[in-house]
């Protein structure tokens, strides 16, 4: 529970200021998370005490627990989405995994195969360091491999941790302690595919145009290091007035390029499903955009129950729009059919996909 975080962070790391620790709370508070799932432990500091000691170099322990831990997470997400779809295993032909918190050779997606007990000949392909927009970039990657792949199912999981960036508080870093109040693990998942099977496959989304662009120039607006003591990782002030500035274009683009005259569409006649990377830039994204205040209700919730949980977070926010559109159309209430799928990660890159609610 967020509500422990400030005294569990402060007495695991043995970290005695209080100017820190007032100011973590503030920041907790202004997340708005409520809830969030992390894979440190006691016990894991209890083993390996060094991860809390500063300036020690511990990025070999630190990529020992996580590599094992967002294995495990990946292959309960996959297994549980392969469950909810209905077919078995064996109907996997193309696997997708991204995750930025492992570092190995062989990569995390054959870690992954290994443990789902997928077939040899699975095509692979891992997607790392893509951070927030590596869900959606994901999405991407797999629709491309359904398309041109006649009768694949594309299975596409996600898993992270802040394992190998967890550090102990120090008011030379302040902005270590914005991960710490925002941040968390997990794992997602999704099958991808053309022509759903009658009776054995229930589609929730249609993809249509999935773009990617990069604002040159941002390139240390979201930035990332991997050193002796783990992942040094730091998020530029100036990130939501970046988005803010960009978003509407890049909108109009993914719009315009999936639909004849979609770039006309009016915003609110439309869903959205923004990777939450935390309350400012979703509040920029809806002032910007002059949207309605429940058409981002699925990024706040999936913000309020995990956190940030990077490349995961997008998977969560489909499944609270599905869950939100099975309700309405209980109640006889009409959904949009229509609306984006964004993310933002470092580049900065903006990645977008025009999609249709099957729900709806």
């Amino acid at each position: 529970m967020q509500d422990f975080v400030v005294d569990g962070y402060f007495n695991n790391t043995k970290c005695h200021d209080p100017e820190l620790k007032q100011r973590l709370t503030r920041l907790c508070k202004t997340t708005t998370v409520k809830t969030r799932y992390v894979v440190m432990s006691e016990e894991i500091l209890r083993n390996y005490p060094e991860l809390a000691t500063e300036g020690l170099p511990t990025v070999k322990q630190r990529l020992d627990i996580s590599n094992k831990a967002v294995t495990q997470m990946a292959i309960e997400a996959s297994l549980s989405c392969i469950k909810a779809l209905g077919r078995p295993l064996s109907c996997i032909t193309h696997l997708v995994y991204v995750s930025s918190s492992e570092a190995r050779f062989p990569g995390g997606d054959l870690h992954l195969a290994l443990g789902l007990g997928l077939s040899p000949d699975v095509r692979r392909i891992m997607l790392s360091f893509t951070g927030c927009s590596g869900g959606v970039a994901g999405l991407r990657v797999a629709k491309d491999l359904a398309e041109n792949n006649p009768g694949s199912r594309v299975l596409l999981a996600t898993s992270e941790t802040t394992i190998v960036g967890f550090r102990p508080p120090s008011a030379d870093r302040p902005y270590d302690l914005v991960g710490v109040a925002l941040f968390g693990d997990g794992a997602g998942a999704a099958v991808l595919g053309v022509d759903p099977i009658p009776g054995a496959e229930t589609a929730l989304f249609e993809l249509h145009s999935a773009v990617q662009r990069y604002l040159p120039g941002t390139e240390k607006t979201i930035d990332g290091r991997l050193t002796e003591e783990g992942i040094n990782f730091q998020l530029g002030r100036e990130l939501p007035q970046v988005i803010e500035d960009h978003v509407e274009g890049f909108c109009k683009k993914v719009m315009r390029e999936g639909r004849e005259g979609g770039e006309n569409t009016k915003y609110d006649e439309m869903f959205w499903a923004v990777h939450p990377g935390g309350p400012a830039i979703l509040s920029r994204v809806e002032s910007r955009l002059e949207l309605g205040p429940e058409k981002l209700n699925a990024s706040r919730k999936a913000l309020r129950d995990y956190g940030n949980a990077s490349s995961n977070t997008i998977v969560y926010v489909l499944e609270y729009m599905v869950e939100e559109s099975r309700k309405r159309r209980e109640k006889g209430e009409k959904d949009c059919e229509w609306g984006l799928i964004l993310a933002f990660g470092p580049g900065v890159t903006f990645e977008g996909i025009l999609a249709r609610n099957l729900v709806a």
